[in-house]
């Protein structure tokens, strides 16, 4: 399948800044539109397995911290907090259009071990079977550095590979990759397509992203190399309007689609 229009295993992972506002508080007017367009998306026949960040962003605003905390301790009890909240809102908005979520919650430790990933396998699976969509995070309240993936955009192309997805949507706070930083660089150009990651794309990956989040270009690009590994496609694009999302599964070109290549394996994976 090659037409963006004909996928129809669809893994969509959202970044913090397209949840919240710089307070970390929940942005309701993006976080309802989002809910709304992924409904409709699932309405048309398509199966959704959302990965969300946010839980640490959500629990940061509701408890009025100013800053992400920087002690174990505290990022756990924040991610608590806010996953609670997040899992809340998201059924919440997903039951108005009849639809029903499953959170499942992992750490890196769980895909490592064959049995327990197959059992991650299975209950994802069956979700899809059910007609549900899981929402997928990892386990900050429990993750330490052994067990931790890190960052979201690194979860979402596991789980892409691991129930056999047919698209990997990443939203970020930038359209895509571009030839150069967009934000120092007023003339920078966006790239539509990125055939084989390279030294050149990978070397235009720059630094770390949102105040509120973890990830920046250079996890999106690592996500990109595990996708293209395992067969399928990844797309970069802006998730400050959900509707764009109707475009890309019309083939209207949006962001910055990187190609499967299953030859492809990535220095990172082996």
């Amino acid at each position: 399948m090659s037409k963006i229009s004909e996928k129809k295993r669809i893994v969509i992972k959202v970044g913090s800044s397209s949840l919240t506002h710089p307070t970390g508080l929940i942005n309701i007017r993006k976080i309802e539109n989002f809910v709304k367009v992924l409904a409709d998306l699932k309405n048309s026949g398509r199966e959704i397995i959302l990965v969300s960040s946010g839980a640490q962003a959500v629990g940061i605003g509701k408890i009025g911290l100013t800053k992400k905390p920087s002690d174990m301790p505290t990022k756990q009890a924040v991610a608590a907090i806010g996953q609670c909240e997040l899992m809340y809102i998201y059924d919440k908005q997903f039951s108005i259009y009849n639809h029903t979520v499953a959170q499942v919650l992992l750490t890196k430790d769980v895909v490592e071990v064959e049995a327990r990933k197959q059992n991650v396998i299975n209950t994802l699976s069956r979700l899809l079977e059910l007609g549900c969509i899981p929402v997928i995070n990892e386990n900050d309240t429990v993750s330490f550095e052994e067990i931790e993936f890190g960052d979201n955009d690194t979860l979402s192309a596991i789980v892409g590979e691991l129930i056999g997805t047919d698209l990997l949507i990443i939203l970020s706070d930038i359209d895509g990759l571009y030839d150069s930083n967009p934000r120092k660089n007023p003339n920078a150009k966006l790239i539509p397509v990125v055939e084989k990651i390279d030294e050149e794309i990978i070397s235009l990956a720059g630094d770390a992203g949102s105040a509120l989040g973890t990830g920046g270009m250079v996890t999106k690009i690592h996500a990109a190399q595990i996708a293209a590994a395992a067969g399928f496609d990844m797309v970069i694009m802006n998730g400050a309007n959900p509707e764009k999302l109707y475009d890309l599964f019309e083939d209207v070109p949006v962001g910055t689609i990187f190609k499967a290549h299953p030859a492809f394996k990535s220095s990172e994976k082996e």
